[in-house]
């Protein structure tokens, strides 16, 4: 082996403590361990030992913590004194999680658990330590082994015990409250104790992460379904491949197997595929499996038990196969435990978490999921036998026919379900009339034909032969119609066609004039004529030929055919009255479309189908938002989705919301509503096998309304679920999509992610002729690089950015704030006379640039502010370039500005080297030239008006105390009492509530350091 050096050791500890949790930070901080203790240097090893006992922490081999905890306790005994304050609280600090890993591992005897609880009580006494964190561990330990009256007691002594330096922070305990209340069946108080962790009050490293988890089963239980699903959104966000997180990983899962969500279930496995392995936490293990396991059960008793699940131990496993060998794992651990702690308790909830029923048939999550492969269906029950007492009597039957048949001649969305109902129980009847059998054959010869299937002519003519032979002529008629409907369908020759529309018009004319259907079914004939002729016209007009006679024709037919009917068939004035308002549409004119599709929809709904007015006021409430109407729009949408009530179609639903979700967003003040309808919207397009289509598009409508909402990870979380389908919608949707999801990701903190959707997106956009979406998006990139500390990186970006914006010479604020970036970076390695002549040229030519676009347009505030922003930070480099010659200005208990600089700290955070010393008269002309920058900046802010004063008290604050810093405190002061004498001649209005405070708290300082 290799032997470290002392220098390496350190840098390795270094590395370690940011490389990310798991197996491999652990095996390289034993092998750090190991160095240290071999070195001989007492110090550098307990300060491995110390890195090994968080590493193991935050990992799923927390129990290993026991050893190095050991050793680490063994020095402090020898030698007390060689630990400083913050590694003694450190130590014991560590006991607590010590006694968690006992407590979680069924291999150390439970005297030997207890044993340790007895030292950790008795250290903590000795070193003046609250009993708070000792009775929490006693709390759980009793709880495992089933001791209930001394939980209780241990419970009520860990809240009375008084907080100190020892005791979890406030978001740990309350998640510890929360799940013991939880235990009791105290769903409601449970959820009450973790509000503030939940709403965001109280946070930690692995809080809300672990009780939006926990919370999703108490949140299902209360019928707070809204709640339990934005839990999963941001939760699983959070826990997503952390490995110390697994348990709540296991959550997730088991929450989508409850809510009728197994393919996001098995998905979210899927990710996990390398931990679903033999993990040495076995208390993790029994809880990430578990929540797997209920997962797996659910699949099995959906028929998906061979669909293939994840490997596990190398070796590919289906549903079945994984399930039985994670049960088998589960149930010997929770054996382990069991014989351990002398009870049952731990394979009892075990049992009873795997065993548990779905809390919801169907909750929507929002986020795509593939849907599972369909399983064979279910054999169809016998119907039941005439002598049974379940058959259906033949009045019943009867009567279920009667329904059928009216819901045909309604057309209502219903009938088929009513007819299948009828198909199901027919053989069952004693007697079947002849005519039930036609019009059941009728309903699936029509269903036949709007599948398009080859046979469906066929069936149609047998179906017209039966009633002919019943004596229904106007059913033939009916029937023979929509033969010549099939055939146009099928794609026959417009002759073929047109002779078939002519037989069914002939036999409509030819029914009795006593026959109470003869005039609808002469005005459904004309009606489809006209709509089929229009068809026919279309598919004889060579390409290229104008349409617009063929528009003028229709509109002409349909017109008369509503003059004909107006008063014989509403429902059927209703459509001929929409497909008017569609052609004036495509002629361009939607003034002319709105009375005839407000019409159509007022017609059908007074003809007692509203279904049919559905699509009329959708459409209207589309073209109502192009006139900028929204009012009238939103009405229109809202009455759609009334009306949509019997509408059975799901794509036809998924639209009606999508429709009322965009109106309502572009409200901009109901974006919780909008996210409402976008969600059950996705839904309904899912459910018609339309996910990539209308289903990506209400994703992507949801994530925007979550992100109005202020609800940054789900709408992240649902547009990267989408992402793959958006992207294939065109260029500029992908370039929408993904700026989009750059801006979440931003206001997540994952700048590294944002950074690289903004360059996809510029990537797109590299080859269109304007450039400046390819400019707008490579800043916003540069940007994202900066805040990740990619200096090298976020430099190319800007130059990128810097060339595409003054290709287009028309960004002027754009360029300055690029090359004032650029300025920053110059300094972010080191600051040398170079560097700050470097920086100072970039901030030169961004006061160039201003100065130009200034005398095309001198009014202009924006421009005015972006100079005098730059001569601020102009300023500011110099004023660091003072700093890095050594000569830190005097300490300042309040710090020398209201508002920090973020150049400032990006540089500090850098470690940016000193440059070469400047001499006193350098550093003093430096100072001065700070002081005209920061007075000229000023003096524009005045300028700007009342809403740049924050600015301007910035510079003047800074120019204060650097007249201090040059032993010239009477002038700083001076400028300090000119503005507050100024802001007292202000009306009270313009001067707001922080300035006088701020100022005269400035004034006191900079007299105090006088």
């Amino acid at each position: 082996m290799t032997t470290l050096t002392r220098e390496e050791i350190v840098r390795g500890l270094a590395e370690n403590r940011r490389s990310p949790n798991g197996a491999v930070r652990n095996a390289h901080a034993e092998a750090l361990a190991g160095a240290a203790e071999t070195s001989g240097d007492r110090a550098l090893f307990r300060e491995a030992l110390d890195n090994l006992i968080n590493a193991y922490l935050y990992s799923s081999e927390s129990p290993k913590i026991l050893v190095p905890f050991a050793r680490l306790l063994q020095e402090y005994d020898k030698d007390p004194g060689a630990f400083s304050h913050w590694d003694a609280h450190s130590l014991f600090w560590q006991f607590k999680w010590v006694a968690t890993a006992i407590s979680d591992s069924p291999g150390i005897p439970l005297e030997s658990a207890t044993g340790w609880l007895d030292e950790m009580e008795r250290r903590y006494r000795i070193a003046g330590y609250s009993e708070r964190p000792v009775r929490e561990a006693e709390m759980w330990l009793a709880d495992a082994i089933g001791e209930d009256g001394r939980a209780e007691r241990a419970f009520r002594s860990w809240l009375a015990a008084e907080r100190d330096d020892m005791s979890d922070c406030r978001a740990c305990e309350l998640n510890g409250q929360g799940q013991y209340a939880v235990l009791h069946g105290n769903d409601a108080e449970a959820l009450e104790l973790w509000k503030p962790v939940l709403d965001g009050d109280l946070t930690c490293a692995e809080e809300p992460h672990r009780l939006l988890a926990t919370s999703l089963l108490p949140l299902l239980r209360l019928g707070r379904a809204d709640a339990a699903r934005s839990h999963h959104l941001r939760g699983y966000r959070m826990a997503r491949g952390n490995e110390s997180l697994l348990p709540s990983v296991g959550k997730h899962i088991e929450f989508c197997a409850l809510t009728g969500n197994e393919s996001r279930g098995l998905e979210i496995l899927a990710e996990h595929a390398p931990h679903v392995a033999p993990l040495a936490n076995l208390d993790d293990r029994l809880s990430f499996h578990g929540g797997i396991l209920v997962l797996l059960r659910r699949l099995r008793e959906l028929g998906h038990g061979r669909t293939p699940a994840v490997p596990y131990e190398g070796t590919p496993r289906t549903v079945d196969e994984l399930y039985e060998v994670l049960y088998a794992g589960c149930l010997d651990i929770a054996r382990q435990f069991d014989a351990r702690n002398g009870t049952t308790r731990v394979s009892d909830r075990f049992l009873a978490r795997v065993g548990r029923e779905p809390l919801s048939a169907t909750l929507p999550l929002g986020v795509r999921s593939t849907a599972l492969p369909r399983t064979a269906p279910a054999p169809v029950s016998t119907p039941p036998s005439p002598g049974s007492e379940s058959a259906l009597t033949g009045a019943a039957f009867t009567d279920l026919v009667g329904r059928a048949r009216r819901a045909r001649d309604l057309g209502h969305p219903g009938t088929d379900a009513l007819w299948a109902q009828v198909a199901v129980l027919l053989d069952a009847q004693p007697e079947v009339d002849p005519l039930v059998r036609a019009d059941l054959a009728d309903q699936q010869a029509l269903a036949a034909g709007r599948r398009g299937d080859e046979e469906a002519p066929k069936l149609l003519s047998a179906v017209r032969d039966d009633y002919r032979a019943l004596g229904l002529a106007e059913r033939v008629a009916l029937t023979e119609l929509r033969l010549a409907g099939v055939a146009a369908q099928s794609g026959a020759a417009p002759t073929e066609v047109r002779a078939l529309l002519r037989v069914a018009l002939r036999s409509a004319e030819a029914l009795d004039a006593d026959e109470p259907l003869r005039a609808r079914r002469i005005a459904l004939a004309e009606l489809s004529a006209i709509r089929m002729e229009s068809y026919l016209r279309s598919v004889e007009t060579p390409d290229g030929d104008d349409h617009h006679d063929h528009h003028g024709v229709l509109a002409a037919e349909l017109s008369d055919f509503v003059a004909a009917h107006e008063d014989t068939a509403s429902d059927l004035v209703a459509e001929a009255e929409e497909m008017l308002g569609r052609v004036a549409l495509a002629q361009g004119d939607p003034e002319r479309a709105m009375p005839l599709l407000e019409a159509s929809a007022a017609r059908a709904i007074l003809a007692g189908r509203p279904w049919q007015a559905v699509d009329a006021l959708v459409l209207r409430a589309g073209v109502l938002m192009t006139l900028e109407r929204p009012e009238e729009a939103e009405a229109a949408a809202r009455s759609a989705l009334e009306h949509a009530a019997e509408v059975t179609d799901a794509e036809a639903q998924g639209v009606v919301r999508l429709t009322l979700a965009d109106i309502l967003l572009q409200r901009g003040d109901t974006a919780a509503e909008s996210a409402e309808h976008a969600l059950t919207g996705a839904h309904w397009f899912d459910q018609a096998g339309l996910t990539a289509d209308g289903g990506a598009q209400a994703r992507l409508l949801l994530a925007r309304a979550y992100a109005r909402d202020g609800r940054s990870a789900e709408a992240a979380e649902v547009l990267q679920s989408a992402l793959a389908d958006l992207l294939e919608h065109g260029d500029q949707q992908a370039v929408s999509v993904r700026q989009f999801l750059g801006e979440l990701l931003r206001q997540l903190n994952e700048p590294r992610p944002a950074a690289e959707q903004y360059l996809l997106a510029a990537e797109i956009t590299k080859d269109w002729e304007d450039p400046r979406p390819q400019a707008g998006l490579a800043h916003s990139a540069a940007d994202t690089l900066n805040d990740a500390g990619l200096a090298v990186e976020a430099a190319a970006a800007y130059e990128r950015a810097l060339e595409l914006y003054r290709l287009t010479g028309e960004a002027p604020i754009a360029e300055v704030r690029i090359l004032r970036s650029l300025a920053w970076l110059d300094l972010c390695e080191e600051v040398t006379a170079a560097t700050v002549a470097g920086a100072r040229k970039r901030m030169e030519e961004a006061a160039q640039v201003l100065e130009t676009a200034l005398v095309a347009d001198p009014g202009s505030p924006g421009l005015r502010s972006e100079l005098a922003q730059t001569w601020h930070q102009l300023a500011q480099v110099l004023d660091r370039h003072v700093n890095a010659n050594g000569q830190p200005p005097e300490d300042d208990e309040e710090g020398t500005g209201e508002v920090q600089d973020a150049g400032d700290e990006r540089l500090a955070e850098a470690g940016a080297e000193r440059a070469a010393p400047l001499s006193p008269t350098e550093v003093d002309g430096l100072r001065l030239e700070e002081i005209e920058l920061w007075d000229r900046a000023g003096r524009v802010y005045a300028e700007l008006g009342p809403d740049h004063l924050r600015d301007r008290f910035q510079c003047l604050n800074n120019a204060a105390w650097t007249e201090q810093e040059r032993g010239h405190a009477d002038a700083g002061c001076a400028r300090v009492s000119a503005l507050i004498d100024e802001a007292g001649t202000l009306p009270e209005d313009d001067v707001p509530d922080w300035l006088l405070p701020a100022a005269e708290r400035l004034l006191a300082q900079l007299n105090d350091r006088d």
